[in-house]
């Protein structure tokens, strides 16, 4: 990568980490579900001019990565960071989404990987493991649990991107938010009873956090993310984006008052080294399916 596009993958990377902490500190006054809601809206606000109808028999795959990302991954990833004490858990916890991936592409897709990926795999699940035994962890069980489902709403939601045609970034973005919020509205009326009624209260750093999550690190972030993946192989990039768990860990211990214990931290290192290994496994395949032609007559 040259200088100038590693500086726009830290802009993603910082961007994303500090979506934690800020995310965090909303969820203080706004409950989850509204909150997502909320962050869609102001989105799709931004993003509906630019959206076009998917290609024909699309719709259907469409709708189903719009629900499994934009309702139950960001519903259920801003619900665990609403019900964890800590920031370093969720932010490595969500990570377990590149291997949940790569196993649902083998057995849904066909798509094989080697013994060392499998092995990597492996790895970052007993990372969870061992740091869902990490004393502030284990206090609080139910938010582990649901980042690791909103982890595999975004590993099934990825996996159905696969099939979909003629839809790129901010097409995506556009539908995700546009279709998720009236079901995101319908959940918080449901399970976060007058929640809606108490917007009135909210102060003016909760809402900035919405403006944040919906422009900062939706719109700015996921754009800059698309313009590397224009320049560069998704496997070169990937493993950069493993800097987001490691600045939101030090956000949460500067801002937070963390204070990983040894199994959060040996936890952290085998989720983060196995989605390493992955990264850099499918960077090093990529290379080859490129050099392959070249090496014709």
């Amino acid at each position: 990568m040259s200088p100038r596009d590693l500086i726009l993958v830290l802009v993603v990377c910082i961007a994303w980490a500090l979506n934690f902490l800020v995310s965090a500190n909303t969820l203080r006054e706004i409950p989850p579900f509204l909150f997502s809601a909320l962050r869609f809206a102001l989105l799709a606000v931004a993003l509906v001019w630019m959206l076009r109808p998917p290609a024909r028999g699309q719709w259907p795959r469409l709708i189903a990565v719009c629900l499994c990302i934009g309702v139950c991954h960001f519903g259920l990833s801003f619900l665990a960071l609403r019900l964890s004490s800590d920031l370093s858990s969720p932010a490595i916890v969500m990570q377990s989404y590149i291997p949940m991936t790569a196993l649902l592409a083998w057995a849904v897709l066909g798509e094989r990987f080697a013994w060392r990926t499998g092995l990597a795999i492996a790895v970052s699940f007993c990372g969870v493991l061992v740091l869902g035994f990490d004393p502030v962890v284990l206090a609080n069980p139910a938010a582990l649990l649901t980042m690791l489902a909103s982890a595999l709403m975004l590993a099934i939601g990825t996996v159905l991107m696969k099939g979909l045609r003629s839809v790129d970034m901010w097409n995506m973005q556009g539908w995700t938010a546009l279709v998720s919020v009236l079901p995101l509205l319908a959940i918080s009326l449901l399970v976060e009873p007058g929640g809606v009624a108490r917007l009135a209260d909210v102060s003016w750093i909760a809402w900035g956090g919405v403006v944040y999550a919906a422009f900062v690190s939706s719109l700015l972030g996921h754009g800059l993310y698309y313009v590397l993946m224009q320049r560069y192989p998704v496997a070169m990039v990937t493993p950069w984006l493993l800097l987001v768990p490691v600045l939101a860990i030090g956000l949460g211990v500067a801002f937070w008052g963390d204070r990983p214990g040894p199994r959060l931290w040996l936890g952290g290192a085998m989720v983060l080294g196995g989605v390493l290994v992955i990264a850099l496994r499918a960077l090093r395949k990529s290379r080859q399916l490129v050099e392959e032609p070249m090496a014709g007559p």
